[in-house]
């Protein structure tokens, strides 16, 4: 007897905020609408995207998997033994694209290693977003994901990451958790070269979008940015 089919896993894109229901192409909504099993960061958030798409399935016939920061890694492979068993799988992250800073990486993994084939899906990624808006080197970059916690290790991965930036000719990305980017602009301020540029885009896609870029000495003249509790990529690229 022939081994059954192996169902796929969709990586399907998230709103970046708010209200943005409209940044999700429609086939991807149609695809969305089909599945029945989810494996998403957070219930609530992920079942107000699926209402918000359309979704007309009761979501007590729906089989969803929980995976973030506190899921016990054991429990991982499990998430799979639906695609095993045929049945299609979508991934609805936080962060926008699902598995790019984003625990749903090592879901992904796991389904090449067991023959699960992956689908990603076209959709808004806050990362590519502000650096195509950036202006900064799009050629070569790197993306590092949250700095140190406490001010002494932030302000010691800025300069790091500046002269990373300036031996390779490379914009430098990098998040913080949004009530903690003025804390980020602070240090920026005070570390950071006056020819440095620094791009910040907050907001994307939202009503309230800003993205600016400016030489660090700029910065220094101008108003402080509102960057308080808003979604923000920052990116840097050291001055020659």
């Amino acid at each position: 007897m022939a081994d059954k089919e192996k169902g796929k896993l969709f990586l399907i894109p998230a709103p970046l905020g708010e209200d943005g229901i409209y940044t999700i192409p429609a086939y991807v909504i149609d695809i969305m609408r089909d599945l029945d099993v989810f494996v998403v960061e957070k219930l609530k958030t992920a079942r107000q995207f699926l209402r918000d798409a359309g979704y007309e399935k009761p979501f007590d016939d729906a089989l969803f998997f929980e995976l973030n920061k506190r899921t016990d890694p054991l429990l991982i492979p499990s998430f799979l033994e639906p695609a095993l068993e045929g049945r299609n799988i979508g991934v609805i992250s936080e962060a926008g694209a699902p598995a790019v800073a984003d625990p749903g990486a090592r879901l992904v993994r796991m389904a090449h290693w067991r023959g699960v084939e992956v689908v990603p899906l076209v959709g808004p990624s806050s990362i590519l977003l502000a650096l195509m808006s950036s202006g900064l080197n799009g050629q070569k970059f790197c993306f590092h994901g949250y700095l140190g916690l406490k001010r002494p290790d932030m302000a010691k991965d800025l300069k790091r990451l500046e002269s990373q930036s300036a031996r390779n000719n490379e914009t430098q990305i990098f998040i913080e958790t949004p009530y903690r980017n003025m804390m980020m602009f602070e240090i920026a301020m005070q570390m950071l070269s006056a020819s440095t540029v620094l791009a910040i885009a907050t907001d994307l896609t939202m009503p309230t979008q800003s993205i600016r870029t400016h030489a660090v000495m700029e910065w220094r003249r101008l108003p402080v940015p509102d960057l308080n509790k808003r979604p923000t990529v920052f990116m840097l690229l050291a001055g020659k």
